[in-house]
């Protein structure tokens, strides 16, 4: 699969559970953090972007949970961006280093609000200008 965007992760021991294994919940905050990076990436920031009157909310999140991460491991969290009608939606993937197992597989997807009304999403459109996906 192609993706927009790559990061490594190293997962701390306060991020695991009583199984040794990380809490699921962490998975999303990967996923969180791994996007907020691909914005600074493309210029843009959620700080300065609120400061502008727009916010980017998650509308849903819908992660697999495949092989566990465990203290000390090393993640390679990607993901590639559509643009579906009103929302952009991110496809995630967390894949192990250790031996490239998928960890995880998530699809978020995001809703624009400008000055406290939900738009069609047309802020979007400059972003993927960005990538090339317009």
């Amino acid at each position: 699969m192609e993706y927009d965007f790559k990061m490594k992760i190293k997962v701390r021991d306060y991020e695991c559970d009583l199984q040794g294994v990380v809490n699921n919940s962490n998975y999303q905050r990967y996923m969180e953090h791994t996007r907020h990076e691909y914005l600074e990436s493309l210029g843009e920031n959620f700080g300065a972007m609120h400061a502008k009157g727009v916010d980017a909310f998650v509308s849903r999140v819908d992660i697999q949970f495949k092989t566990s991460l465990g203290s000390g491991d090393t993640c390679l969290s990607c993901l590639r961006t559509a643009r579906e009608s009103a929302k952009l939606v991110f496809y995630q993937d967390l894949f192990r280093l250790s031996d490239q197992a998928l960890a995880a597989r998530g699809k978020v997807e995001i809703v624009v609000v400008v000055n406290g009304k939900l738009t069609r999403g047309d802020y979007f459109d400059h972003l993927l200008k960005k990538t090339n996906k317009q």
